[in-house]
């Protein structure tokens, strides 16, 4: 049986990881500014977060929730702890897919409508209801074409008053960041324009947070730079540092009932080890400052550079738009540089990076890229 083709992929074999670097099978050394696909939160293979992993897979890995699992709880109040939102309720979930579909299934639950406003450039998934709300007709099957969603130009005020005043809108989301998308904050006004507009409207403001939350932003979710709440947060990614786990986090005034939503591994034993042992290593280890520190030292370096079209991001979530002449760069630092870092068509190098990297790795970075600008 062969794979099913679907991957470009890099021929490099990565056998061993630890912190910001990587190994491949010939002993090359890399380092990691991409996460894979901003996954890896806190470090390849953190001590504690293996510890924590082992210790679970010894009692037990897994069990349904039919049962009581009370490391869930122990999950959801450290989350509610670290995010500033202790009176949010959390489902759990396998990957950033799921979570935003369960997010629209329940807003449109919670208002009995329909209609769903994304905007121009998104990426929420592949899954049905989140590749409907993903701006890319190729990855889009005619079986998850619908007329509910509504797509709108990024930070057009007007068009978003224009689309509540004409339609019954159940939701919006929207990522604070979009990571596929470019790299593009959105501004606070914009946010708050629309947090507005769903209380008005009876809408649901879904904060899509798979790449741009768990602190990569300097704040914990990258919509807490516009001062708003949204009322349901979804998550992945580095929820787990590599360990599948998403999840929502849903504002007080949406209330459950049995059979609402369902999941057969999520919140399993296994994958809320995993999502504790990232929480208690941010928390331990000031990771959120860090990211923030870190990434406002690269930002400002890597607008230094005259060659650079644009410099956009947060934190350690950024976008580096460069020429089509220098399309080149980005392949020259993994193969020449052994640097790992992620894309945007068509030429915008993404850094997505563990949030626990150094100024040493920071300089690593900044005097290959430097090199090959040069």
């Amino acid at each position: 049986m062969n794979l099913f083709d679907v991957y470009p992929i890099n021929n490099i074999i990565i056998e061993k990881a630890l912190g910001s670097n990587v190994w491949d099978d010939q002993g090359n050394q890399y380092l990691d500014m991409y996460g894979g696909h901003a996954v890896i939160s806190i470090g390849h293979t953190h001590p504690h977060y293996v510890k924590r992993l082992t210790e679970q897979l010894n009692k037990v890995g897994f069990y349904s929730n039919s049962v009581k699992i009370p490391i869930q709880q122990q999950l959801a109040e450290k989350l509610g702890k670290l995010s500033g939102k202790p009176d949010y309720q959390l489902f759990l979930v396998n990957s950033g897919a799921e979570a935003n579909e369960n997010a629209l299934k329940l807003a449109s639950f919670f208002n009995g409508k329909k209609k769903v406003i994304a905007f121009k450039n998104s990426f929420h998934g592949r899954t049905s209801l989140a590749v409907a709300v993903t701006d890319n007709p190729k990855i889009v099957a005619p079986v998850n074409q619908t007329d509910n969603v509504i797509f709108l130009p990024w930070e057009d005020e007007a068009a978003l008053e224009a689309a509540f005043k004409a339609n019954e809108i159940s939701s919006v989301i929207i990522e604070g960041i979009q990571g596929v998308g470019g790299i593009k904050v959105a501004s606070a006004s914009f946010l708050q324009k629309i947090r507005s507009l769903c209380d008005q409207y009876n809408a649901v403001f879904i904060a899509d947070s798979v790449q741009c939350g768990y602190g990569r932003s300097g704040k914990f979710f990258s919509h807490d730079h516009a001062g708003v709440n949204a009322d349901i947060y979804t998550m992945a990614k580095g929820m787990g540092n590599g360990f599948p786990i998403g999840g929502i986090i849903i504002a007080p005034h949406i209330k459950p009932a049995y059979g609402m939503l369902g999941t057969t591994f999520g919140g399993n034993h296994l994958a809320c080890a995993a999502a504790l042992a990232v929480l208690e290593t941010m928390e331990n280890e000031n990771l959120i400052a860090n990211a923030e520190k870190v990434g406002n030292y690269l930002i400002s370096e890597l607008k230094k550079f005259p060659q650079v079209t644009e410099v956009r991001g947060r934190g350690l979530m950024i976008g580096i738009e460069l020429p089509e002449s220098l399309n080149h760069v980005r392949k020259e630092l993994l193969f020449k540089h052994k640097i790992f870092t992620g894309e945007a068509k068509p030429n915008v190098i993404r850094l997505l990076p563990s949030l626990a990297l150094t100024m040493e790795h920071a300089n690593e970075f900044l005097t290959a890229f430097s090199k090959e600008l040069n």
